[in-house]
């Protein structure tokens, strides 16, 4: 770690500390701050070493009583939370400073950099400018089903942040620093008088208003002012800015559209969410407009603005007037729409065009009456605003599971006398759906709705493709199916689509998770290209996503990756084929097992075209906050979307040498057979799981919309990935992030001939080295000793206690193989800051974990415990959470 570079992060995390201990002190005694800070002292002795020693910090928590407990565990808590907002304002720093924050593996890089490295290797201007100009990037946030921190806590937190920042400042007087100082106090102190916890389960309404509070918080500013460096990267290597119209980065949601195994998202919560952004939308816009009539009172215009205005002094705000009230009214229209009113006359905005064309219509004229600079102002930041989110913000996403159009339309088929479509073939399925798709005839009525056939479950099916027949296309993303498995299950979405009287279809877009699936996608894809009708629907572009969490909790880590990685492969190869262009959707979360890591690293490990100019991923309710939660972090981030999908299109990474493929087939043939051995084979890892690891409290907080399982009570299948992933983080054993890969290294190191082999993997093979940065985050991470303490408080099953100890055996077995390939000794040695931040994170992580399992222990022995433990319990959570960082 260089000292002087990263003091003052040392030096942030040293002040913060300082006042949450004097707030501390304040609120709860000196008798409290004086326990918190035996038991930190005890846990930083503890780690001293290298390992924790619980035996050191046991004592001291056990003598806590319920109250206590809650206390303590908020004190930890609190420091995490402020350990972030330190790391996070170092990143800012460091940006300005044109610097690397170091912790970031895989290697930021400013786009200016990149941008003269693609001239240098011998691309022409055109060429970059040309790519620059056409990227397609999707940012699709999607709502964070383990965070229990209330938006009220966040929100402070946000403007400690803000706060922090304003101490960089080198113009501050003393007294100003000083008063700096006591309002970031202030505002520790209000976080600590606040109840942390959420009490109510969130809506899907909610979820997405969150969304909402982002974008209108930091995105809104963050995007212009991204497009203003881009622009001047472009006027310095690439002969001009921008067109004003390009916009590389956009945003969609899958907040109030994402019903997959989610009852609570309805096709009436889908259509309010749809309306609540169109009325969001029209507000911040209004806004910007507002700032504009304050400014453009000139009188000089070009002929073309004067003949639409007419004779006037102020011709600016003729136009801009007549913009404002229209988003008045539209405002208005769509506050009665939510009231249930009838909407009020008049002229709304439909469509970006209508605010588009006036605005351009005024730039032009500036332009031509000599005040460009003025039309490269706030004016150019409303454009291209409107360029990145339309009139609705976020374009909404819908997914639903592909049963449920099956069940539809089996519904549908019986109803009409034709026989039961869930019992046809595929091919019978296919001639139906082709059939119909190339017709004219309606398939259902209203007498259709009132039969026994038509379910509450087929029902909201049509009712949702009713809701998309209703809006404006625009507003819309894609219609995502899980468990997309054949031909047939894309078709009977465009089928109900159809049927429901959509004019424009939502883009269907297969979601392939599990192993089978994804192997099996490409020729489920090839098959649909062969059909005439379909490859005529597609001639613009098809896209395909790629399920992470789904595909890692089936195959493992390991297995999952490489699986993707093929998929990616041989559909690039067959749109390409096809010359239809294919862009891929990652469903990537924020934990590793879940396709987690930093954005340069991820893209410049796909495979060699399938990023080609485009791509959409998902940013999960978690990793919004971190990385979109500032208007300067936000920055940052945007550019390295941009950055890193520029370079993986134009300086592609090499193909996979036939060698390196042998192996990754033998290493995840072996990795699959040692991980489905645990999961699928040991009948006490789900009584493992369920004792030892928070997942049964995770089902009982007000956590997400979505409930944690699909189906009450079964096993390991019914649970959903991103629960699975969080509460084997929550006792640092890490499991799905490495359970078969130690095996597989093992092997393969033991092996004289394989060996040398994976040695050239990691030197030269960006994918593999991916793969081992990523496995090596998450085994610095992972704890042995703290993940045993929980087996040793909660269970007395020699059973358990025995797979426990073969658990913790693999993850030593994983670690050892993993250094043995790296040639390092300890984890993270090449990256010393984020060996740092995760050792300065244990001392306070520790306590919670140990709080953690005696609030379990109490809890399940007490049936009838007081909230307060509870309270506790989900405080652990949260802070656990907010200390591993990437946790699902």
């Amino acid at each position: 770690m260089t000292e002087n570079l990263h003091a003052p992060l040392r030096d942030n995390v040293r002040l913060l500390g300082d006042m949450l201990g004097r707030t501390l002190k304040d609120q709860e005694g000196e008798a409290v701050f004086e326990r918190v800070e035996r038991i930190r002292q005890a846990a930083v002795k503890a780690r001293a070493a290298g390992n924790v020693d619980i035996g050191r910090l046991k004592p001291l928590l056990a003598a806590l009583d319920d109250r206590q407990l809650g206390v303590v565990a908020r004190a930890f808590s609190q420091f995490l939370n402020l350990a972030n907002l330190a790391e996070q304002q170092h990143r800012v720093r460091l940006r300005r400073q044109h610097q690397d924050y170091e912790a970031d593996a895989g290697g930021a890089r400013p786009l200016g950099e990149l941008v003269q490295r693609l001239l240098d290797s011998g691309l022409d201007v055109a060429t970059v400018r040309d790519t620059l100009q056409q990227l397609s990037i999707e940012l699709v946030l999607t709502a964070h089903p383990t965070e229990v921190s209330r938006r009220t806590l966040i929100r402070k937190y946000d403007r400690m942040a803000k706060q922090l920042a304003a101490l960089d400042r080198t113009d501050l007087s003393d007294e100003e620093r000083r008063q700096r100082r006591q309002a970031l106090e202030n505002r520790i102190l209000s976080a600590w008088c606040t109840d942390e916890i959420r009490r109510q389960r969130p809506t899907p309404v909610d979820e997405a208003k969150w969304g909402f509070v982002t974008l209108e918080q930091s995105l809104w500013q963050a995007v212009p002012a991204f497009l203003r460096e881009v622009d001047a990267v472009a006027e310095r290597l690439l002969g001009g800015a921008l067109d004003i119209t390009a916009m590389p980065i956009r945003f969609a949601s899958w907040m109030g559209g994402d019903r997959d195994g989610n009852p609570n998202v309805t096709a009436a919560v889908t259509r309010e969410v749809l309306r609540l952004a169109r009325w969001m939308a029209a507000d911040l816009y209004q806004r910007d407009i507002e700032e504009l009539l304050a400014d453009f009172a000139m009188h000089k215009a070009s002929d073309e603005l004067l003949a639409v205005t007419g004779p006037s002094h102020e011709p600016y705000r003729v136009v801009l007037r007549e913009v404002r009230d229209r988003l008045r009214l539209t405002r208005r229209h769509i506050e009665a729409l939510l009231e249930g009113r009838e909407p009020p006359p008049g002229d709304i905005i439909q469509c970006a065009d209508d605010l588009r064309q006036p605005l351009l219509l005024v730039e032009r004229s500036l332009r031509e009456c000599g005040m460009s600079r003025l039309a490269d102002g706030a004016l150019r930041d409303t454009l291209r605003r409107l360029a990145c989110f339309g009139i609705s913000l976020l374009r909404l996403d819908v997914r639903q599971e592909s049963g449920r159009h099956a069940a539809a339309l089996d519904a549908i088929t019986r109803y009409l006398e034709l026989g039961s479509y869930a019992e046809w073939n595929e091919a019978e399925r296919q001639r139906f759906l082709v059939s119909e798709l190339s017709g004219h005839r309606p398939l259902v009525d209203q007498r259709f709705r009132a039969s026994p056939l038509c379910t509450p479950e087929v029902a909201e099916v049509l009712d949702t493709c009713a809701v998309i027949a209703s809006e404006a296309p625009q507003t819309l993303g894609a219609y995502v199916i899980s468990m997309a498995t054949a031909p047939s299950d894309v078709l009977a979405v465009m089928l109900l689509q159809r049927e429901a009287g959509v004019a424009q279809f939502m883009r269907v877009v297969p979601l392939f998770e599990t192993l089978d699936d994804l192997e099996q996608g490409p020729s489920t894809m090839r098959a649909l290209l062969e059909i005439p009708w379909y490859r005529r629907q597609v001639a613009a572009g098809q896209e395909v996503m790629i399920g992470y969490s789904d595909s890692a909790k089936d195959a493992g880590f390991l297995a999952a990756a490489w699986a993707q990685y093929r998929a990616q492969e041989q559909l690039a190869a067959l749109f390409a084929e096809h010359g239809v262009p294919l862009t891929l959707f990652h469903g990537r979360g924020g934990s590793a097992s879940r396709g987690g890591s930093p954005t340069r690293m991820a893209l410049l490990s796909q495979p060699p075209g399938s990023i080609n100019g485009r791509i959409r991923v998902t940013e999960q309710g978690e990793v919004i906050r971190f990385k979109y939660g500032l208007p300067q972090v936000a920055i940052q981030n945007l550019e390295q979307y941009v950055v890193a999908t520029l370079e993986a299109t134009l300086l592609p990474p090499p193909a996979p040498q036939p060698a390196w493929r042998e192996e990754m087939r033998r290493l995840t043939g072996t990795a699959l057979t040692a991980y489905r051995e645990v999961v699928r084979d040991t009948p006490e890892l789900v009584t493992y799981l369920r004792t030892v690891t928070p997942e049964q409290e995770l089902t009982r907080l007000a956590l997400g919309s979505r409930p944690a399982r699909r189906a009450s009570g079964g096993g390991i299948s019914t649970l959903r990935a991103i629960p699975w992933v969080f509460a084997w983080t929550q006792m640092r054993l890490m499991l799905p992030a490495w359970l078969g890969t130690g095996v597989a290294l093992s092997e393969s190191l033991a092996d004289a001939e394989r060996s040398p082999v994976l040695q050239d993997m990691r030197e030269q093979w960006p994918f593999f080295q991916a793969l081992l940065d990523m496995l090596e985050m998450v085994l610095a991470k992972a704890d042995p000793v703290v993940a045993q303490y929980y087996e040793q408080r909660l269970t007395r099953d020699p059973a358990l206690i025995e797979l426990g100890t073969a658990l913790r055996g693999r993850l030593a077995q994983t670690i050892a193989a993993l250094q043995q390939v790296t040639g390092r000794d300890d984890l993270l040695a090449n990256n010393a800051v984020m060996q740092w931040s995760i050792q300065v994170r244990n001392p306070y992580t520790d306590p919670l974990h140990l709080l953690q399992a005696e609030l379990m222990g109490r809890l399940r022995e007490q049936p009838e415990a007081p909230g307060e433990l509870e309270s506790a319990l989900m405080v652990t959570i949260t802070g656990i959470a907010a200390g591993m960082r990437n946790t699902g």
